[in-house]
């Protein structure tokens, strides 16, 4: 792992000579932008000083830039794409699963067992960006410029869990059409609500687990009302990085070169740090030496095994691809199986 940390530096220095090289008389401009949830690393780590310091630094105060999450700005995420496509929000980014009732397409990347590690997840993403990239352009006017993701989404439970198998005859809080899927193929009941919802209603049994990223469950301090972490992998929740298209054909050529050159390294970084956030959500939540923070819950991990790895698979494709083929248009469908299916050797059918 550290023998790459070279490499990766001189990447990063090659990149940052390329911005430089791109700063060169950059008209003046001015940009607002609404971003993730504020409350989250994602934000508050990468995209609040990429837009409010980095984009200044690079283009030599040229291109400057102001940026809320969305929640501060009183939203709760699946109306932003609309807002965008309005051109209400120029700038903006939200999490794809936002979107499924609009169109699945929206929900193809991030299906439940499709990426179980990180590095899959990255492959998926990138093999069906093009298509991603030509439906917002074709159907929505916006312009993709990027996908990022969040840390792997897992299991908090507050009851003793075993393994995958144990979520039969749990309640457990989906945030996705997706997740909910996943869960009741295993014989779970599924309950959709708001994140901010979730640690009251751990705590009075509502629901007896919640899916979330490992290490945003840790900021919203879920280690408080749960008692095992699964570690493993269900889904990532890919966000997309995009721009409403005639604000983004407004800009100076030059300017769209640069923005788009340094997203590319916002959303390169925000991956990078996927695995890294992962195992510290896992360390945090549970109290592990290897935390980094503070403070530290108490959590039970428990590690997947072949058994569970292999049930996820079987969920995948008899109920989580099937369901998802027969609600989407096919052409999505068929540019999935040419790209994500052909790269993990899995077929999603009619």
């Amino acid at each position: 792992m550290f023998t790459r940390l070279p490499r990766i530096a001189l990447a990063l220095a090659a990149a940052s000579l390329a911005s430089a090289a791109l700063a060169q008389d950059l008209p003046r401009t001015q940009l607002k932008i609404v971003g993730g949830l504020s409350n989250l690393s994602a934000y508050a780590d990468y995209e609040q000083p990429f837009w409010s310091k980095t984009i200044p630094e690079r283009s030599q105060g040229a291109v400057t830039a102001e940026i809320k999450g969305f929640n501060e700005l009183g939203l709760k995420g699946p109306e932003l794409l609309r807002l965008m496509q309005r051109g209400t929000v120029e700038f903006g980014t939200a999490t794809l699963s936002y979107f499924a009732s609009d169109n699945p397409i929206n929900e193809a990347i991030d299906l439940p067992g499709l990426a179980p590690d990180v590095a899959t997840a990255r492959k998926v993403t990138q093999a069906y960006t093009p298509t991603y990239a030509q439906f917002f352009a074709d159907k929505t006017n916006v312009k993709l410029l990027g996908i990022s993701t969040y840390p792997a989404q897992v299991l908090f439970c507050n009851a003793p869990v075993t393994g995958l198998a144990s979520v039969k005859g749990l309640k457990v809080r989906t945030s996705s059409r997706t997740q909910a899927e996943f869960v009741e193929a295993l014989g779970g009941t599924s309950v959709t609500m708001a994140f901010g919802e979730v640690v009251p209603a751990l705590q009075n049994k509502v629901v007896d687990c919640a899916i979330t990223g490992s290490l945003s469950g840790y900021q919203a301090k879920w280690y408080e009302v749960s008692t095992h972490l699964y570690a493993l992998p269900i889904n990532w929740n890919q966000q997309i990085h995009a721009v409403n298209q005639k604000s983004w054909d407004k800009l100076d050529p030059k300017v769209q070169a640069f923005l788009q050159d340094n997203v590319n390294q916002l959303v390169a970084a925000i991956w990078q740090a996927a695995a890294t956030q992962t195992q510290q959500g896992y360390d945090c939540n549970t109290g592990a030496a290897a935390c980094t923070q503070p403070v530290k819950g108490k959590m039970v991990l428990i590690q997947p095994t072949d058994a569970d790895r292999a049930l996820l698979k079987k969920v995948l494709n008899d109920a989580i691809l099937p369901k998802w083929a027969q609600r989407t248009q096919a052409e999505y469908v068929d540019a999935f199986n040419q790209s994500v299916g052909a790269a993990l050797g899995v077929i999603a059918r009619k």
